[in-house]
């Protein structure tokens, strides 16, 4: 495809240096994609973690030559329940996928210290009587969000990350009690 359409532009209708630079980028983006999708397709992908509220660690590996691990999903549901509730949802599997991409690019050397992950409507109702930086449609409630920092790593690294990725919500509490960065799978933006 890249071949025909390289055929069909005409040489001559470009200076040649920005013919050139042209189609490389041309190429370069369309390569782009493959070649993540190619490494991304069969990888084994491990996730340490410590709840700093629980005091629980889990290590789990969610996804084996590419495949989720259907056991491993459930541990990381009892892991990232409601500590106040003990309530369980199913989280969003796409979630560890994003947490594990932020962790590898930031260079993650220690569990991953988790602040809140899941909570149940009443919590989150009581946290929004407490705060009003708690949304009424919290993605928490969903199980699509998660509260967290790696120790080692500056929390402005995990947000700058979180952002390049664009695949969801990534929220900035540098001055919280306990400083974090919120992940999410919900719409691309920021705060």
């Amino acid at each position: 495809m890249l071949a025909v359409f390289a055929r069909r532009c005409n040489p001559l209708s470009l200076p040649k240096a920005g013919y050139q630079v042209g189609l490389t980028a041309l190429l370069l983006f369309a390569g782009a994609g493959s070649v993540h999708d190619a490494t991304a397709l069969n990888q084994t992908r491990t996730l340490s973690f410590h709840h700093t509220h629980s005091g629980e660690d889990l290590t789990v590996t969610f996804k084996r030559e590419g495949r989720y691990d259907e056991g491993a999903l459930k541990q990381l549901n009892h892991f990232l329940r409601d500590w106040r509730s003990q309530d369980e949802t199913v989280m969003d599997r796409h979630l560890f996928d994003i947490l594990w991409d932020v962790y590898n690019d930031v260079g993650g050397k220690q569990p991953i210290q988790i602040i809140s992950a899941y909570r149940a409507p009443a919590t989150n109702a009581m946290l929004r009587r407490r705060s009003s930086g708690v949304a009424r449609h919290s993605q928490h409630m969903l199980g699509h969000a998660m509260d967290f920092f790696i120790p080692g790593v500056p929390l402005e690294q995990i947000r700058y990350a979180g952002l390049r990725l664009q695949r969801g919500g990534v929220g900035f509490y540098p001055t919280s009690g306990s400083p974090f960065v919120h992940l999410d799978t919900g719409s691309i933006r920021h705060w």
